[in-house]
């Protein structure tokens, strides 16, 4: 059976397509209305571990009741392969633990201004690693579009950051324990996502099917990790559901509904383009934050709102086009 080149599967030439809009749409106001929507519905005594592992079920549920919708899950079980899971999904869900454990280290040794600006270079990263494992190229417009796009995210992460304290520790340990972890994590995204799309565009692995055995192994991770955790002690001795309410479920829901998003968004518009919608939520929540709360956006916010769609329309206009060699 004769192999398909991954430029074939790239999303990089030609414009979107509506749906990819769509869901790009969908997932921006999703990232964007999360945070308001969790601290809305989510008591502070709710167990963040009970969160995530209660999100990930629900995520699984959605994703096969799509794929039952599609008429993909009656060929799971002849097509599906321990080998096969593990390639596509297994390598990206253990690098993206890594990752959250990285960020995890370095948020508790960095203020939240330094490590917010390090933490974009993910954007970077992800184009890096799509030309390296997809070849896929970027145009010059392209490029530039990428550095007005992490222009805008540390405009917006300063904004962000700039009431909060900064941190005073030990230099050594700020390089070692903070700005070395988020580096390193920010590689790790950028990898992630691109072995995510080549699992995608090349070995043609459903988006669903990814999200379901992603969100597996990363439960499988996190359950393993309440042995020793203080959210596994605190599960053992107050239960799981605790602090839980009936309205509990709307953030948990929608932050599974955001996970179907991700992973479609990243099959058929590529990781880099999910880095302008991830960017592009930061605005939509200074917006409802406007709109909700009478919070006004910054004026770092304003300045990146430009940046913002000029990245976009830029990259969106002048896609890379190959050379043709003259007969």
């Amino acid at each position: 059976m004769a192999t398909k080149t991954p430029r074939a599967a790239t999303p990089n030439a030609g414009k979107m397509s509506p749906c990819v809009w769509l869901y790009s749409s969908l997932l921006t106001l999703q990232y964007g209305a999360q945070p308001l929507i969790s601290k809305r519905f989510t008591r502070r005594e709710v167990i963040v571990t009970s969160s995530v592992l209660t999100c990930e079920i629900a995520k699984v549920v959605c994703a096969l009741i799509l794929m039952a919708k599609d008429g993909s899950l009656k060929k799971l079980a002849k097509e599906w392969t321990l080998v096969g899971s593990l390639t596509a999904s297994g390598l990206p869900a253990a690098i993206y633990a890594l990752q959250n454990s990285l960020l995890q280290i370095s948020y508790r040794n960095l203020d939240s201004l330094t490590f917010s600006m390090l933490n974009q270079t993910k954007i970077f990263f992800t184009a890096l690693f799509t030309y390296i494992i997809l070849r896929q190229k970027q145009s010059i417009q392209q490029i530039g579009a990428l550095f007005l796009l992490i222009m805008a995210a540390v405009l917006l992460s300063i904004g962000e950051g700039s009431s909060k304290g900064s941190s005073s520790g030990n230099p050594e340990q700020i390089l070692f324990y903070g700005i070395v972890p988020v580096l390193v994590a920010s590689v790790l995204s950028g990898l992630a996502s691109a072995l995510c799309q080549w699992a995608s565009q090349v070995k043609k692995h459903s988006s669903y099917l990814m999200t379901v055995e992603m969100s597996i192994v990363g439960s499988l991770c996190l359950l393993a990790s309440t042995s020793k955790s203080p959210d596994g002690e605190a599960i053992r001795r107050h239960g799981f559901f605790y602090g839980w309410t009936p309205l509990t479920l709307i953030p948990v829901v929608a932050n599974a509904l955001g996970g179907i998003l991700v992973g479609l968004v990243t099959s058929l518009a590529g990781g880099v383009r999910k880095g302008f919608v991830i960017v592009s939520a930061l605005l939509v929540t200074a917006m409802l934050q406007f709109l909700f709360e009478g919070k006004p956006p910054s004026v770092y916010c304003l300045v990146a709102l430009p940046l913002v769609i000029g990245s976009i329309s830029i990259y969106q206009k002048y896609p890379y086009q190959v050379k043709r060699k003259e007969a």
